[in-house]
């Protein structure tokens, strides 16, 4: 990611997600959070293109946890957020700043 490449919305709502659950986190507990957190539903499906896309781009690593019989023998997909997803989310975090600095609500 050059620096001028910045994460899209739902990117970001997923790694703040993770980031507040903590290591290691699976899509689930990721969906529940930003239902909690942000009062928005989305599609396990959505989440997991967006977490797939995000570990292609390097902003999160995963791994399969051990088999469970409650999972019928299938394994959990844990994620986490690497350091280059932390900074991704601080240059997007900082362009919008700048973005809302100095605006003049009044003529809106």
């Amino acid at each position: 990611m050059t620096q001028r490449e910045y994460l899209g919305e739902f990117e970001q709502v997923v790694l703040l997600a993770l980031l507040h659950l903590g290591e290691p986190a699976y899509g689930v507990e990721v969906r529940n959070e930003i239902e909690a957190r942000a009062g928005r539903s989305t599609s396990i499906g959505a989440l997991y293109s967006t977490l797939n896309r995000l570990e292609e781009k390097g902003y999160v690593a995963s791994w399969l946890g051990d088999p469970t019989p409650e999972r019928g023998g299938k394994a959990k997909r844990y994620f986490r957020v690497e350091a280059a997803g932390g900074a991704a989310l601080q240059r997007s975090r900082q362009m919008l700043l700048e973005l809302w600095n100095g605006l003049d609500w009044s003529a809106i």
